[in-house]
């Protein structure tokens, strides 16, 4: 379990693992250059540039499926319960090239299908991971017209994307304050 940072983390993580991979060429052809980016609200709605990019922009994020019928509480006197969330996102890629646009996002779909997994070691270190955390990556069924409103409510022209969701980020409370008062130590 994580503290508020996963959520940020996780959408790095993906970014990072794509970037990563990402090869020079394929079957022999090259492949165009690409930057895999995580992307607000504002920068899905600003003006292309030249370079090839594919972004990761997150859109809703839900308490889980999984978790809701879990009773709200505390696992111990001490601890309460996580939160379970799941993440939806879209995948989009620009260029300026059809060509550029359809290859780079077919590949970061066949990758996401080849490595449906993020696990610790690929998980970014600011949302204090467990060593056993592993957030799944699955295609989300969004319907056209939802992708298509979530692109007009940005104020932007339709670009080329998918749907995903990665589930479960569970989310710890911050530490509650001990219930023992201080200890002073004095240092001779």
């Amino acid at each position: 379990m994580a503290n508020v940072f996963a959520v940020h983390s996780v959408c790095r993580s993906i970014a990072a693992f794509l970037q990563g991979s990402y090869p020079a060429s394929v079957a022999e052809l090259p492949m165009p250059p690409c930057n895999f980016e995580v992307l607000s609200s504002s920068q899905m709605a600003g003006p292309l540039d030249d370079a090839s990019r594919v972004g990761l922009y997150l859109h809703r994020t839900s308490v889980s499926e999984h978790s809701r019928a879990q009773r709200p509480g505390r696992i111990t006197d001490a601890r309460p319960a996580p939160l379970h969330l799941d993440l939806h996102f879209l995948v989009a890629s620009w260029s300026r090239s059809a060509h550029d646009e359809q290859v780079t996002l077919a590949w970061t779909q066949r990758q996401l299908h080849l490595h449906p997994m993020l696990d610790f070691a690929l998980l970014t270190a600011e949302a204090a991971w467990a060593a056993d955390e592993v957030i799944q990556i699955v295609p989300a069924d969004l319907p056209a017209e939802d992708i298509l409103r979530i692109w007009a409510t940005l104020g932007a022209p339709y670009r080329l994307s998918a749907a995903y969701t990665a589930r479960v980020v569970r989310l710890d409370a911050d530490q509650p304050p001990p219930d023992e008062p201080p200890v002073l130590v004095i240092n001779n």
